[in-house]
């Protein structure tokens, strides 16, 4: 894969549309590329997390304690609240195919935030919406369960 697939592949990630290809070429530079094969771990539930990872190619298996399997594929984001804070890992990665990642560090993110300040401003306002609308749907469960219990 060259320069410019890895590109438009980040440019096709969640956070990542929101970068130009500056910083999107920083990103692709700086980032580690890990490869792994069918079956090998990318991280276990509980390991540290200190970064995130974009599939470039492949698949990667999420589980988390009881959950449904979600796979992971092209241009998919793993662990994106671990580009911004550290963290513990909620589920297992585990490789599905053969598959390329680059490992995006909190470090490496927070000194793209600071190059390309536009990017930052889009991402806070996207990460304000995400935000907004899980506690909306909060706020409706809450109502829910209280019209539940006074039954």
């Amino acid at each position: 894969m060259g320069l410019d697939d890895d590109i438009a592949i980040l440019a096709a990630a969640p956070v990542f549309e929101f970068f130009d290809s500056g910083a999107l070429r920083l990103l692709t530079f700086a980032g580690e590329r890990i490869s792994l094969e069918p079956g090998e771990r990318l991280f276990e539930r509980g390991d540290k997390a200190d970064g995130g990872f974009v599939v470039l190619s492949g698949t990667v298996e999420l589980k988390g304690p009881g959950g449904t399997p979600v796979l992971a594929g092209s241009s998919a984001l793993i662990g994106r609240t671990a580009l911004f804070a550290k963290g513990k890992r909620p589920t297992d990665a585990v490789a599905t195919s053969s598959t390329e990642l680059m490992r995006i560090s909190a470090q490496l993110m927070t000194r793209v935030l600071k190059e390309f300040p536009d990017a930052a401003a889009a991402i806070y306002d996207w990460l304000a919406d995400d935000l907004g609308e899980l506690s909306r749907g909060l706020e409706t469960v809450r109502a829910r369960l209280m019209e539940t219990k006074t039954r």
